[in-house]
């Protein structure tokens, strides 16, 4: 499912066959969105344009989007950076679960998370109509007429607040919009469908229920874990599912390190986090590897990950990911994370 193809100019591409017989073709390294969004800082036009230039300059050819970053504004932003090149030359997905409403500023979404966009609320809805119209919606902020791959997005604990909510979101996506994806996926307007999930659990659950072709998993399948591997990740090999990493940084103490303040999933790290990543770190350097080289690239030594999507806020950042990806990582690392009890013994390892 996921054998290198055609490589770009730093990284390779990995293939996906979708259920409808489409073949999609991921970079190896992706470009996601959130930023262009202004997430937790405003971006300047020149530097959000700058950026996706500087991922179209590295060889990125897949980009993630949402309707939530920025409330439209990410999907608007990459219109005109994407549209001018040949749609048969880059992989898209976005996501449905949210459509977005016109309040007065002061009741718009996200405030104190994504700052100047515009003002709207997001309104969750999984239903068969909620998805044909954010669908709608998204392909007219992107400027194209086709995605190629359409994620459910956030029907989870993380955002949904309990295990209740989240299988009331469940049913809904599965009763409703998961039959408006197929029909979408059968008509050719998205090439795969699937779901963008911040637990691996939850994920899990929507594959055994539905025919998804691939998952988008935030942050629970990195350097720090890996208990997918329990169930979820044998079951997306058994039945050809692909994974697209989110967050392979745990949001951003494989980048920074075990630094005072260090972020692990969006709130500071806990003292056993930052002593684990220490010792991480340390045999990384008894390598010559940096840590966060070998977060970036351990995620891709599992067969069904076609694709790792750290967010870049600059050109810099940007580069800076793509030169991540060329570093070598001597198998011997692995091997000695795998001795130290720091990474599951039956974690599949980069070759």
């Amino acid at each position: 499912m996921t054998a290198p193809s055609t490589p770009s100019p730093r990284f390779g591409t990995r293939s996906l066959t979708s259920r409808s017989g489409a073949v999609i073709d991921f970079t190896e390294l992706g470009f996601g969105s959130a930023p262009l969004g202004n997430l937790y800082r405003a971006l300047d036009e020149d530097i959000a344009a700058l950026t996706v230039n500087a991922a179209w300059d590295v060889g990125i050819r897949y980009f993630d989007t949402a309707p939530l970053y920025g409330l439209g504004l990410a999907e608007t932003r990459l219109n005109p950076l994407l549209r001018r090149r040949n749609r048969d030359d880059y992989v898209i997905s976005t996501k449905i679960g949210r459509l977005l409403k016109v309040v007065p500023a002061d009741q718009r979404t996200g405030i104190g998370k994504f700052f100047n966009t515009p003002s709207r609320q997001e309104v969750y809805d999984y239903s068969y109509d909620g998805v044909m119209r954010s669908v709608e919606f998204s392909l007219e902020r992107l400027g194209i007429d086709r995605i190629d791959v359409l994620f459910a997005h956030d029907v989870d604990i993380f955002t949904h607040g309990s295990k209740e909510a989240s299988d009331r979101r469940i049913k809904e996506l599965m009763e409703g919009g998961y039959h408006a994806m197929e029909k979408l996926r059968s008509e050719g307007t998205v090439k795969a469908i699937g779901a963008g999930i911040n637990e691996w659990q939850v994920a899990e659950t929507l594959a055994r229920a539905g025919n998804f072709d691939v998952f988008l998993l935030a942050g629970r399948y990195t350097l720090l874990e890996q208990e997918a591997l329990q169930t979820f990740l044998p079951y997306c090999q058994e039945h050809n599912i692909g994974i697209v990493l989110g967050g392979p940084y745990n949001s951003g103490i494989l980048a920074t390190g075990p630094k005072p303040g260090a972020f692990y999933n969006y709130d500071p790290a806990p003292p056993a986090i930052l002593d684990r990543v220490a010792r991480i770190e340390r045999i990384c350097a008894e390598h010559g590897v940096k840590l966060v080289e070998a977060a970036l690239k351990f995620p891709l030594g599992h067969p069904c990950v076609v694709s790792v999507i750290p967010g870049g806020q600059s050109p810099q950042e940007v580069t800076r990911n793509a030169e991540i990806m060329g570093a070598a990582i001597p198998p011997a690392l692995w091997q000695d994370l795998k001795d130290e009890g720091l990474l599951r013994g039956d974690a599949p390892v980069p070759k």
